[in-house]
């Protein structure tokens, strides 16, 4: 199903810039197999693109990579976004040459998301996940100087992130 996910990519004099939301594996699991074929497509025509210049992307990638990316990862452990395949598959992305920005200089920053469910007072106890990134080309590092998650923006059930780079 071609309407579950979204890219926008825009190419600028030294970078592209990818706007993605990324599908989602949904309850019991059902898309874990559409969403691992969709990330196998994604990372290399990332990289294919990243031939021609550094790669920014950045949005909802419908994963929490490492147990401190979300608030219980123990029970959450066989669920949609904290799956080992959808995490293996992050990986995959970093082994491929791409900075996860926040980690890059917040590495054992905890209780740092971007989303919260809208049931339980989630977000009022901080019950969230880190799903929302700015993942760049590593020749990028150097111009990078800070990455930002903004939990007090609340006009949605994420909230904005972002960087700083030149």
């Amino acid at each position: 199903n071609n309407n579950e996910w979204r890219v926008i990519c825009l190419e600028f004099p030294d970078f592209y810039i990818i706007n993605v939301y990324v599908p989602n594996a949904q309850r019991e699991l059902t898309r874990l197999d559409y969403r691992k074929k969709w990330d196998e497509h994604f990372l290399e025509n990332v990289k294919k693109l990243e031939k021609n210049k550094p790669i920014i992307f950045c949005w909802d990638l419908n994963v929490a990579h490492k147990e401190i990316d979300l608030a219980n990862p123990k029970s959450n452990k066989n669920n949609a976004w904290f799956t080992q395949e959808e995490r293996d598959w992050f990986s995959k992305y970093l082994e491929g040459g791409f900075i996860d920005t926040f980690r890059y200089f917040y590495p054992d920053k905890t209780w740092a998301y971007s989303w919260w469910s809208n049931f339980a007072n989630s977000r009022a106890k901080n019950v969230g996940w880190r799903i929302d990134y700015f993942v760049i080309s590593e020749n990028l590092k150097k111009d990078l100087k800070d990455a930002f998650i903004r939990s007090d923006v609340e006009w949605s059930d994420h909230c904005p992130v972002w960087i700083e780079i030149f």
